[in-house]
């Protein structure tokens, strides 16, 4: 790759349309980084410190905290330095590293809400059997096949777009490194790449969403056949929160997807909420109405400030 690669360094342009506005980005983002830090951590200290959420559910949740923290740090430092009136340059092997990490977390973003899926389905649907089925090994076989398959993922696109040679402009129109934003400065053909890059992301997607559609159409139908409301909405309850956060995931793909030709800044808004927003949100879907997690949190975070005012 070296002796191809002309390009040692690239340069970001940041997000389209957006030139003198720089100061209100970098407290938008900043803003939202730091919430999505702050939350995943606090539901991450929830689910370590508590007994009760040693569970299939919030082990898979756990991972996803994970998922967040790492998938906003991918591209918001980058966007936050050079918001702040920093260079806005990024190495080659920086840039290989960006695109590597973004796609690796967001394929093991797609794994990962299919499992939850799955684990909502085996919960509702064969409850006597739930811990059986989802026992501590299965689960952990679930998880690292996320994981795994995320990277392997990211290092056939990765693998793709760096093996072609860089030699002409080094200008990222983009707040960071992704597949359409660095083949067009390839000097040779990227017709591989670009085919392969749109067939593994796009199926993938694909056959991801249909099978957390089959795993809640079976739950629906699971759900109408309780007798009992108040079952019902036990049930019910146990899955809102996932499929909340499902739609906060693949909402913004499908919008950008309905589009016949996106603009450039609609294409960055909706990556910005899959990027930031949604990261942030997640800890507030799986806590807002959670009592198992928020009695986690007292636990871990008792009220310090009435002991000192006793003493």
């Amino acid at each position: 790759m070296r002796n191809h690669t002309v390009v040692t360094e690239y340069t970001l342009l940041g997000i389209p349309e957006t030139e003198g506005l720089e100061t209100v980005l970098l407290f938008l983002f900043s803003s939202l980084y730091l919430c999505t830090v702050l939350g995943n951590v606090l539901i991450l200290t929830a689910i370590i410190s508590s007994s009760r959420l040693h569970t299939p559910m919030y082990f898979f949740l756990a991972n996803l905290s994970v998922f967040d923290l790492g998938f906003s740090s991918t591209t918001a430092p980058k966007m936050l330095s050079y918001l702040s009136g920093l260079s806005q340059g990024i190495s080659f092997q920086g840039c290989a590293t960006q695109l590597f990490f973004y796609h690796f977390l967001g394929c093991t973003e797609c794994f990962l809400y299919t499992v939850m899926a799955y684990d909502r389905f085996v919960a509702i649907c064969f409850p006597l059997r739930y811990m059986v089925l989802m026992n501590r090994r299965v689960c952990s076989i679930l998880a690292a096949g996320t994981w795994m398959g995320g990277c392997i993922h990211a290092i056939i696109l990765t693998s793709l777009t760096f093996q072609l040679s860089y030699c002409g402009s080094n200008k990222v129109s983009y707040y960071f490194c992704d597949i359409p934003a660095i083949l067009p400065l390839a000097c040779g053909d990227t017709s591989l790449a670009q085919r392969v890059g749109f067939t593994n992301v796009g199926l993938l997607s694909l056959i991801c969403f249909f099978l957390i559609l089959v795993s809640y159409t079976r739950i629906g139908i699971a759900i109408s056949k309780l007798r009992s409301a108040e079952g019902r909405q036990r049930a019910f309850s146990t899955c809102s929160a996932h499929m909340t956060a499902i739609l906060c995931a693949y909402g913004p793909v499908i919008i950008i997807y309905l589009q016949p030709n996106p603009s450039a800044l609609l294409g960055a808004i909706i990556q910005i909420l899959n990027n930031h927003v949604t990261p942030m949100l997640n800890p507030l879907i799986y806590s807002l109405r959670n009592q198992d997690v928020k009695s986690a949190l007292r636990d871990a975070f008792p009220r310090r400030g009435f002991t000192l005012k006793k003493n």
